[in-house]
């Protein structure tokens, strides 16, 4: 009997990871806790590699790796380390989310900037005000009758 493939984990409507590309590893939690921080391997630390993921299309790897920051090893891989929760099911839920969330954020394309420009108005405005200005600054002066 083989083993059944895991499903995949949908991220977008069309962008979908393979669990086989995401590396889970536990390790002990640090921070408080009594005897059960020190007895068992709770945290979760996981690995996804970027640049030799086939899921995820040329752009979407650029953003993930820029969003990534200091998440990313020079090797193009995001580690990940949850150790909030008391339980391994928990902690491996919560650092696929983050994942998860990661890549959603990094398929959603960036906003084209819209060129705007200064109006009349705000253009006469500034030009008002700056004579205005100029002319309070003016009356400061000391008069040459004096």
């Amino acid at each position: 009997m083989s083993a059944a493939k895991a499903a995949p984990i949908w991220v977008t409507g069309s962008l979908t990871l393979d669990p086989s590309e995401i590396e889970e590893s536990f390790v002990r939690a640090t921070g408080p806790g009594g005897q059960h921080v020190n007895t068992t391997s709770t945290a979760v630390q996981l690995r996804f590699d970027v640049r030799h993921s086939p899921s995820l299309t040329d752009d979407v790897r650029h953003r993930l790796e820029r969003l990534a920051g200091r998440r990313l090893t020079r090797d193009g891989v995001i580690v990940l380390v949850a150790q909030g929760q008391r339980s391994q099911k928990r902690n491996r839920e919560e650092a696929l989310d983050r994942l998860v969330a990661l890549v959603r954020e990094a398929a959603r394309p960036p906003t084209p900037r819209k060129k705007t420009r200064v109006s009349k108005a705000a253009k006469r405005r500034r030009v008002d005000d700056k004579k205005h200005h100029g002319a309070i600054k003016s009356l400061r002066s000391k008069r040459a009758d004096d």
